[in-house]
């Protein structure tokens, strides 16, 4: 005999449409000879009954057949030797940087424990020394000698000394002669004016300056008899000489 040819196998599509026929002819028959109200209900059932039994199929459906659904693969990821090299010119996707935090300044030290605070009212600079002291002026002083005594003259030193630290630039020395017939002559140190029997002497310019803690010299003589030719009076910007015997 010949073999039976087998038979097709029936696919859930096929059986959902054959449960589709037989409930729809199932549901003629019913609403056969009913009325509209009747009809109206039986119709609501049946097709409950019709969605009960496709929404079966369909699960019984899956539940069987599970083996038969397409599992969801990714790719494996490219090796260095699959993406290769880029040629020159392509332009590289750049790395950005990653985002950082703003920086946290760190908190100041704390203060020591025995650190001493400043003394209120202290002054805070150093006292100057040397060279950086601020310089001091005086007033000038000024010496009357006589060093020599000749027949018709003598000879007259006065010494001009700074007490101060400051130098002194100018000075005027005035000497008071007691006759107008006596002459002064050979001044060094000094240039020397007349008034009568009063001469001035302001500095020549070699001895001008009396530096601060030093001194110079004015010396010139007396031109006339000796006796009674001592100065009446002698002073350095207004203040006496010492050294007068009157």
């Amino acid at each position: 005999m010949p073999a039976t040819p087998p038979q097709p196998r029936r696919t859930v599509a096929i059986i959902l449409l054959d449960r589709l026929v037989a409930l729809a002819t199932a549901a003629r028959r019913v609403l056969t000879g009913r009325d509209d109200a009747s009809r109206a209900t039986w119709l609501a059932v049946i097709a409950a009954l019709g969605v009960l039994v496709v929404t079966a199929v369909l699960v019984a459906g899956v539940l069987r057949t599970p083996q038969k659904l397409t599992p969801v693969t990714l790719d494996p990821p490219l090796s260095v030797d699959q993406v290769g090299t880029p040629p020159a010119g392509t332009p590289r996707a750049q790395a950005r940087p990653a985002a950082t935090s703003a920086a946290v300044p760190a908190p100041p030290p704390a203060a020591s424990a025995t650190a001493v605070p400043p003394t209120v009212g202290a002054s805070t600079r150093p006292a100057p020394t040397g060279s950086t002291a601020t310089a001091t002026s005086a007033a000038l002083v000024a010496d009357f000698a006589i060093e020599d005594n000749a027949l018709l003259s003598f000879g007259a030193a006065v010494t001009i000394s700074n007490p101060g630290s400051a130098p002194t630039p100018q000075w005027t020395l005035v000497v008071t002669l007691p006759r107008e017939s006596l002459r002064v002559s050979a001044v060094q140190g000094a240039r020397a004016t007349r008034d009568g029997a009063v001469w001035t002497f302001v500095p020549d310019g070699t001895a001008g300056q009396v530096p601060g803690s030093a001194s110079v010299r004015v010396t010139f003589r007396v031109n006339g008899s000796p006796a009674g030719a001592t100065p009446e009076a002698c002073t350095i910007d207004g203040a006496a000489c010492t050294g007068l015997s009157n």
